[in-house]
C-alpha cells in the first residue's frame, strides 16, 4: 500500500522525468549535433572529397564540409529519435559512442581525413574523443528498462 510519502515522492519523480544519462545525452548531444551541421553550412557547403580536401572552419577551429555537416545532421536526428525511450536510448547512445570511436581512430590514423570524405584536423580528433567517452559512459551508466527504484513507472 502506498503511502502519502511513497506518492509524493513518485509524484515528484514524474515531474522530473527521471531521464537516465543516455537519454539526457542523446537529447542534448542530438540538438547540438543537428545545430552544428546546419551552421556548418554557413562554414563550408561543399561536397569534395579525396585525399587533398581541406574544409573551411566552422568556428574557426573544427574543419567541416558538406559531407561532415550532413553526418553531424544524421547523427543528431538518430540521436533524438532514440531519446524518448530508456532502452532505445541506451543502445542508440553505445551505437554512437562506437561510431564515433571507429571515426576518431581513423581521423587519428588519417590525421586529415575520415575516408576520404571527412576533413578532420586535430580539435575535431578531441571533440570525437569527447564524444565517444561521454557517449559510452551515459550508455553504461543508464538502464534500459522501465523500472525505477525497484518500481514500474507509469
Amino acid at each position: 500500500m502506498a503511502t502519502s510519502a511513497d506518492t509524493t515522492r513518485g509524484d515528484a519523480a514524474s515531474t522530473r522525468g527521471d531521464k537516465t544519462p543516455a537519454q539526457w545525452f542523446a537529447y542534448l548531444a542530438g540538438a547540438v549535433l543537428v545545430l552544428v551541421g546546419i551552421l556548418g553550412f554557413f562554414a563550408d557547403s561543399t561536397f569534395d572529397t579525396g585525399s587533398g580536401i581541406d574544409g573551411d572552419k566552422l568556428l574557426g577551429i573544427f574543419e567541416v564540409n558538406g559531407i561532415h555537416n550532413l553526418v553531424h545532421i544524421a547523427t543528431g536526428l538518430l540521436l533524438l529519435a532514440v531519446a524518448p525511450k530508456r532502452a532505445t536510448a541506451r543502445y542508440g547512445v553505445l551505437a554512437f559512442g562506437a561510431a564515433y570511436a571507429l571515426v576518431t581512430v581513423i581521423g587519428l590514423i588519417d590525421g586529415e581525413t575520415v575516408l576520404g570524405l571527412l576533413p578532420v584536423n586535430p580539435a575535431d580528433n578531441v571533440l570525437h574523443i569527447a564524444l565517444t567517452i561521454a557517449a559510452l559512459v551515459a550508455g553504461f551508466a543508464s538502464s534500459d528498462d522501465d523500472t525505477h527504484g525497484g518500481r514500474t513507472r507509469a
